[in-house]
């Protein structure tokens, strides 16, 4: 019993920074593409402008778009596809 709880405790250690919890997965591209737009949404939020929100906006977008593409899920896909990628991934 207490070596189950043991490897338990190892696969969740290793599957730590995947998050896949309800969003739909992303290929390696996809992935790429979120994070260079998202780095690159960023870096065009640092420019100073005259509105100072634009640039919050600007950054807090890129960042998110950039996290996304680091974890590799997609709430926006996961909508778009329905239920029926997420029993596909669960079944596979």
């Amino acid at each position: 019993m207490a070596f189950a709880t043991i490897i338990n405790k190892e696969n969740d250690v290793t599957n730590g920074m995947s998050d896949h919890h309800g969003g739909a997965e992303l290929t390696t591209a996809e992935r790429a593409a979120y994070i260079i737009a998202g780095l690159g949404l960023a870096a065009a939020g640092v420019k100073p402008r005259p509105n100072p929100l634009l640039n919050v906006l600007a950054l807090a977008g890129g960042s998110y778009l950039a996290w996304r593409g680091y974890t590799g899920t997609c709430p926006v896909k996961a909508a778009l596809l329905g239920a029926s990628a997420s029993a596909d991934r669960l079944t596979a």
